[in-house]
């Protein structure tokens, strides 16, 4: 065992435990508990099962969806798998923010010997276009929304955004720095000395390039661009479908979803385990902003909608973690297929 990785990722993990601990102590510092307690049993339940319906839907388009993009590289995964490999990297975010990503890869490359870099190059193209349609949502809703939730979006999203890339320009220095490199290296890589382990480096580097310009050979376009389509749907049913569990959410409706849907997605952004205390801080202060419903209210759809799904991934990872690592079998991480 690598004691400096253990550690490592043990100090990671505290460090985004105590940002999402301090997120959540902001959200409820102020609040009732006891209405809160009444609230969560009080609350109407039934309506859930159709919000966890459509959860599932998601990981399901989601899993159709990377099919698409795997299919150029000359793989062909099943469904299932890809399926439960979705599903697992969504358990891994909750224990450690961002590593799903990587899991996900490893879990489906472990499954169906398809190469890990090719993969992560495809994951990387995929969270890209997550990012353009959240941004191209948030956009076109804004647009034609009141005054009050355009100045929400600018006091509580844009400008806490744009402090967050104010405060990090040396690490987003960093970052183009080492895009410079691997692009020098790229293109003089005939004059770099021929040795085993920089081999293996350029044919991670051309695995990934290779699964990210995958959507450039897909045939199935327009499928793909309607099944993000879908994809966003189910997630604006499963937010809207939760109103529904209380009294004084009942009123909104699938418009007021789609605030809920892009507002919760920027909280889940933010680098703490599952959303945690980030999802609730903002909905619920998006709900009381925009909608005059209380902070107590807001917390407690908060609490429902995001505890369901994390209930529901945690059963469905837990099963699809059995069945992708139930046997078994060596990950290639060579780019030749």
């Amino acid at each position: 065992m690598d004691l400096k990785k253990t550690a490592s990722g043990i100090l990671k993990f505290l460090l985004y435990l105590s940002l999402g601990l301090l997120i959540l102590w902001l959200a409820f510092r102020n609040v009732a508990f006891k209405d809160i307690r009444e609230g969560l049993l009080s609350a109407n339940y039934v309506w859930l099962i159709f919000s966890l319906f459509f959860g599932i839907a998601a990981y399901f388009v989601r899993a159709l969806r990377w099919r698409l993009l795997i299919d150029p590289l000359g793989y062909n995964p099943s469904l299932s798998n890809a399926f439960h490999a979705v599903v697992f990297g969504y358990l891994a975010n909750i224990a450690v923010p961002r590593i799903g990503e990587v899991s996900k890869c490893v879990a489906l490359g472990r499954k169906e010997s398809i190469p890990v870099d090719k993969l992560f190059g495809t994951i990387l193209l995929e969270r890209a276009i997550d990012i353009i349609s959240i941004l191209a949502i948030t956009v076109t809703f804004v647009l034609f929304a009141s005054d009050t939730v355009k100045r929400f979006f600018i006091d509580s999203i844009y400008q806490p955004i744009r402090s967050s890339f104010g405060l990090t320009l040396g690490f987003w220095l960093l970052i183009g720095a080492f895009l410079i490199l691997v692009i020098l290296l790229v293109l003089f890589r005939k004059r770099v000395p021929k040795n085993r382990f920089i081999a293996r480096v350029f044919g991670f580097i051309r695995g990934i390039v290779d699964g990210f310009v995958s959507i450039t050979k897909m045939e199935k376009r327009w499928l793909f661009l309607f099944l993000t389509i879908i994809m966003w749907l189910c997630y604006t049913l499963m937010s809207w479908f939760v109103v529904y569990c209380l009294e004084s959410t009942s009123v909104l409706g699938l418009n007021d979803a789609v605030f809920i849907l892009i507002i919760g997605s920027f909280g889940m952004m933010v680098p703490v385990q599952g959303g945690f205390g980030a999802f609730h801080y903002i909905v619920s202060n998006g709900l009381a902003i925009v909608y005059g419903i209380t902070i107590e209210d807001g917390l407690i759809y908060s609490i429902i909608s995001h505890e369901s799904q994390i209930l529901l991934t945690i059963l469905l990872g837990s099963f699809s973690a059995y069945i992708m690592f139930g046997r078994r079998k060596n990950v290639s991480f060579s780019s030749n297929k």
